[in-house]
């Protein structure tokens, strides 16, 4: 059998990061609208990257709006990565955020979002389980040309389906 036959018989499935993108595109419309790509999708990191085209401002820059926007689904998508990997169904909503912008972003850029405090998540799952409710701050940041660029804490809400 020819690996082409054989790829067709056997189709490979899609990376973690493809199948995020794919979900994020599909339940998030705003995100696709923006062109985001889901380059590292884990437990304990996800970084998603969005071209400038479609986030520009009358400056030229990023929209602070779709800034805000992606270093938020960064967060959220970590909080989701995670919940799927400790097997839990939730539901997860923003309650509250800060963003702080330090420079303009002048061409495409990311927002990585990294689980620092593994105690909290502990936390955060074993009350999401306990009382079908639990609360989570997470910090995220953005990077233009691998600068840190602006900087985002939210608090994220999960509910037990």
């Amino acid at each position: 059998m020819s690996s082409v036959t054989n790829a067709m018989a056997h189709p490979r499935t899609a990376s973690p990061e493809v199948e995020i993108e794919r979900y994020l595109h599909r339940v998030i419309p705003l995100s696709a609208a923006m062109g985001v790509r889901v380059k590292i999708a884990t437990p304990d990191r996800v970084e998603l990257a969005a071209p400038l085209a479609p986030n520009i401002n009358h400056h030229e820059t990023v929209f602070g709006g779709s800034a805000s926007a992606l270093a938020t689904l960064s967060a959220w998508t970590l909080v989701h990565v995670g919940l799927q990997h400790a097997n839990v169904e939730a539901t997860t909503v923003i309650q509250r955020n800060a963003m702080s912008y330090e420079e303009p972003i002048h061409g495409d850029f990311s927002a990585v979002c990294t689980l620092l405090d593994d105690a909290a998540w502990h936390r955060f799952v074993k009350t999401l389980e306990r009382r079908s409710r639990a609360r989570i701050t997470m910090n995220a940041h953005l990077l233009f040309e691998g600068r840190q660029v602006a900087s985002f804490e939210g608090d994220f809400v999960a509910l037990k389906r």
